[in-house]
């Protein structure tokens, strides 16, 4: 495969080159480029329509790699195409179009096992999960890279997908996994806690949360969703998350809490920092909170690493070259 050839990577070669660990590797990667200023993040924007529609787009620069690039995916309840979109830094021409959907789910999962490993005590052997969708099995996996898990408790509204998720976690990560017949027993005495929910109103609150669980906040990533109490910020000693800028904008939860007080959001540290720094839980910390919105750096840290395993490999479907530039367009507008 030449390198400089513009390439279409499917789903299928994304899952080929790279699996969970390898996401948390390629992430912590990102993060600390990030932490030293050669990885630049462009803010993620979306526009809401229908009550349940989101159109976003986020990306981001890594002028070592030689590479900057967007994703951009449109949600609905009939479901999603995302797609990464990587150009060469120098030049402007096209790398690659990358299918989306797994490296969105890997991107996902990596930042909370990256948070885990970070912020969870190191005993930590239980996981309660609140949410059965997609996100759901990755986010499992994320944790068990980073924790050795003897159990998994799920819980979900619907029984069916409770059912399912509960058969995935044992026979494809190979943890036993329990239903939960609420989220108050499924997070009872849990030492990692993880929500990836489309509520829109917070249901974890602090007194279904033990002292010293870690907690990561997955599934609120618009300013119309909540899965977090303000009570269980109240007990945080620490809170971090992916871009402290998207946070002010698009967490409910974190606005609610922190308002517009500027003194307050600056404990609110990026996840990038506690990578660099090597993490931050403690004895005498009570709970942590890792909340993940999504940003260009963490989808571009794996592109990265896809694309040059890609190219590696001889994967991807040559795309066209590029057309010649069309002819200048004449005439004048007339006003109907």
């Amino acid at each position: 495969m030449s390198e400089t050839g513009p390439r279409w990577i499917t789903e299928a070669d994304v899952v080929s080159v790279m699996d969970m660990p390898g996401a948390i590797r390629a992430l912590e990667v990102g993060l600390l480029a990030e932490a030293r200023g050669a990885a630049m993040n462009m803010a993620k924007t979306h526009v809401e329509w229908g009550g349940h529609g989101t159109l976003h787009a986020i990306g981001a620069a890594f002028p070592e790699a030689e590479l900057v690039g967007t994703k951009t995916w449109a949600h609905t309840p009939g479901g999603a195409t995302p797609l990464l979109i990587l150009y060469d830094s120098r030049t402007g021409a096209l790398k690659a179009v990358v299918e989306a959907f797994a490296l969105g789910q890997l991107r996902t999962g990596a930042a909370s096992g990256v948070a885990t490993r970070l912020l969870a005590a190191a005993a930590a052997d239980e996981l309660a999960i609140v949410g059965t969708g997609k996100q759901s099995i990755p986010q499992i996996a994320a944790v068990a890279a980073v924790r050795r898990l003897r159990r998994v408790r799920v819980f979900g509204r619907d029984p069916e997908r409770r059912a399912r998720c509960v058969a995935r976690v044992s026979e494809e990560i190979g943890v036993e996994a329990v239903e939960a017949s609420s989220i108050a027993e499924a997070v009872r005495n849990a030492p990692i806690i993880t929500v990836v929910t489309r509520a829109r109103e917070p249901f974890l609150t602090a007194a279904m949360v033990a002292r010293g669980a870690h907690i990561n906040a997955v599934g609120a990533i618009v300013p119309s969703g909540a899965e977090v109490a303000g009570d269980v910020l109240a007990r945080c000693t620490h809170v971090v998350v992916d871009s402290p800028p998207q946070a002010q904008r698009l967490s409910k939860e974190l606005m609610d809490y922190y308002g517009a007080d500027d003194a307050a959001w600056q404990r609110v540290r990026p996840l990038s920092a506690i990578v660099a720094e090597g993490g931050h839980r403690a004895a005498a910390d009570d709970v942590t909170l890792f909340k993940s919105l999504g940003m260009g750096i963490s989808d571009l840290a794996l592109a990265v690493e896809i694309y040059s395993a890609a190219v590696r490999a001889g994967l991807g479907t040559p795309l066209a070259p590029p057309r010649p530039a069309p002819p200048r367009l004449r005439g004048e507008y007339h006003p109907a």
